[in-house]
């Protein structure tokens, strides 16, 4: 018995399954933006609607079906306006490329994000002058962003300095950084419960912890008892780092360099067809 390996690889099954690359890849980037969130939560309850539906629907509940019908009918007019910022973030997001493609501008950006950065470790480590900033990555921290003092400002060592000089009305609580601005200061991020941390680390520490168990943000504390640096990523606690150190650590977490872009050609070919077919 022969295969016939053309019909198995035809045009149409290829197209079928970019199709739901596509599908799976937009889906999983939404649930990306939406981590962290309180339309996480309505989310889940969009879920259990349509759980229902199924049930009434696989147990012939009359009565049951036609609520949850009405429910979905006029949902999505209630979902467009429960979702309105989440739905603007992500074509934000989309405007400037950035769901897909990590561009040129967000590369300088995030290396001025660092120098800044570094210049107020620096400056805070030497005089002990305690500091939490956390940096938000792909989860959305706007349930931690709403507890903070808005700023939106841009990021720069004086600033952040500044901000966490003792006795100033911003200098409890955390900076949060997003999206290479500093969203707030003085905000408030969940305390861990671990019994894994050291007992002579203080609250800024366990909030650290605590905002890196529920998140996949990374976040920098200054001790003002020793002056020393720690990082918490991913629920790990990454303790007294020399300068070398955490400049090694946040250009591998923020910086995609521009050699391994080229090496991928069809990336490079997009990339080029998005930024108006500049040449490299």
């Amino acid at each position: 018995m022969s295969i016939a390996w053309g019909s198995l690889f035809s045009w149409q099954i290829v197209a079928n399954i970019v199709d739901i690359l596509v599908v799976w890849y937009v889906i999983y980037k939404l649930m990306m933006l939406l981590r962290g969130t309180k339309a996480v939560q309505l989310f889940r309850g969009v879920i259990v609607i349509i759980v229902i539906k199924l049930i009434s629907w696989f147990f012939d509940l009359q009565m049951v079906s036609w609520v949850t019908d009405q429910i979905i009918n006029w949902g999505f007019i209630a979902i467009i306006i429960i979702f309105q910022p989440e739905i603007r973030r992500g074509l934000e997001h989309l405007g400037r490329g950035s769901i897909f493609f990590h561009n040129k501008k967000q590369n300088e950006n995030e290396k001025n994000m660092i120098k800044a950065l570094d210049t107020a470790i620096q400056y805070m480590s030497k005089r002990r002058i305690g500091a939490l900033m956390t940096i938000q990555k792909k989860t959305g921290l706007e349930d931690y962003i709403e507890t903070g003092i808005s700023l939106d400002a841009d990021i720069t060592g004086a600033l952040l300095i500044n901000i966490f000089i003792p006795n100033t009305p911003l200098h409890d609580g955390a900076v949060i950084i997003r999206e290479n601005k500093i969203a707030v200061a003085a905000a408030y991020l969940p305390l861990s419960e671990s019994n894994l941390i050291p007992k002579a680390l203080g609250t800024r520490h366990r909030a650290a912890v605590g905002i890196s168990e529920v998140t996949d943000a990374l976040t920098i504390v200054v001790s003002e008892e020793t002056g020393g640096v720690t990082i918490t990523k991913n629920n790990e606690l990454l303790r007294d780092l020399t300068r070398e150190d955490y400049l090694k650590l946040l250009n591998k977490e923020f910086i995609v360099e521009n050699e391994n872009r080229k090496e991928n050609k069809l990336f490079a070919f997009l990339v080029n067809v998005f930024e108006g077919g500049k040449k490299k």
